[in-house]
């Protein structure tokens, strides 16, 4: 037979009303009485039902992640953050695709909260930046967080990485190997991060006295085929470069893979470095350089602000690594 929360209140010898307040986590339930009802929770393997948990009270227990962007690796992180914590907390997440260039943006996150009467949102970004989604949010009331915002960033509670010093030590990186000719692929121009990234490569250039070169950096919209297409540009000039750093892992790939394809050794004649430090980073030959930025720890603490959210908003930087492999080395002399 099903158990029910009534024999999680008969063996922890406390109300049904105070079972569901410690199933939906809510304070004031005193420390001794919690671990009570944890403790028959776990004896009877309780799982209470979703259903009877919204009808209980004025929450649905389930969140919504809004997300819009072309590296399926990065979003794959990103969902295993935010289902990781909504896991720890008894809640559902519900991953939504949206496009930002959509003229029915507001019109799609709103259809997607009156049907889901989602407890609160999670942006990804780029939409954690889409004027349309923010407005709508608003003017609904419902809480959100904003994972990497690039503007207005006292509206609400964010977690970010600093990605322009990021991009500027994996080129410091690449000037301390001795690479004076520095080609950068920049990401796709809907994400502020982008912006950031291009900022910290020129940043440590002009730090370390070589002249920035427009021609040197070429377009790119954050996917494999962008990146093979800009280093087809770069590598066809007659002053080539002697590294290329792409804004993240799956145009670094492209820049192999186009690399490889013109006999190009990597890392002798090419060094090759990128940005996420995604699961590609380790699937491609030679294995990439790249920024460990933590985005499942991202999605994750995210997530935890959306839980924990009172007033005021509260923004919480991460740290990022230079993960130094073997798609980079010292320029020939």
């Amino acid at each position: 037979m099903r158990v029910t929360i009534k024999d999680v209140s008969r063996v922890a010898g406390v109300s049904i009303k105070t079972v569901s307040r410690v199933m939906n986590k809510e304070k004031y339930v005193r420390d001794e009485t919690r671990r009570r009802v944890e403790a028959a929770v776990a004896q009877l393997n309780f799982s209470p039902s979703l259903a009877a948990r919204t009808l209980a009270g004025s929450r649905s227990f389930q969140i919504a992640l809004i997300y819009d962007n072309h590296s399926p690796y990065y979003i794959h992180a990103i969902q295993e953050g935010v289902w990781a914590r909504c896991r720890a907390e008894g809640v559902r997440m519900l991953a939504q695709p949206v496009d930002i260039a959509s003229e029915n943006l507001a019109q799609e996150i709103g259809g997607l909260i009156d049907e889901t009467h989602v407890d609160g949102v999670i942006l990804s970004s780029p939409v954690t930046d889409a004027p349309e989604a923010l407005a709508e949010l608003e003017r609904r009331g419902i809480r959100f967080v904003r994972i990497s915002p690039g503007t207005n960033h006292a509206i609400t509670s964010s977690v970010f990485m600093d990605d322009a010093q990021a991009a500027d030590d994996m080129t410091m990186h690449l000037i301390n190997e001795g690479h004076r000719r520095i080609g950068f692929i920049l990401g796709h121009p809907n994400h502020m991060a982008s912006d950031q990234r291009h900022y910290g490569y020129r940043r440590a250039l002009d730090r370390a006295g070589i002249d920035y070169e427009p021609d040197l950096v070429r377009p790119g919209l954050f996917d494999f085929a962008s990146g093979m297409a800009a280093a087809e540009e770069l590598l066809k000039r007659r002053a080539k470069p002697t590294a290329i750093f792409a804004s993240n892992d799956d145009m670094a790939a492209g820049v192999l893979s186009y690399a490889h394809r013109m006999g190009l050794d990597v890392p002798q004649d090419l060094s090759v470095a990128g940005f996420d430090d995604t699961d590609l980073a380790q699937l491609v030959w030679p294995p990439l350089t790249t920024i460990r930025q933590p985005t499942r720890d991202l999605a994750y603490a995210a997530t935890g602000l959306l839980f924990g959210q009172d007033e005021g908003a509260i923004h919480q930087r991460l740290p990022h690594e230079l993960m130094v492999r073997a798609s980079t080395t010292r320029v020939r002399p």
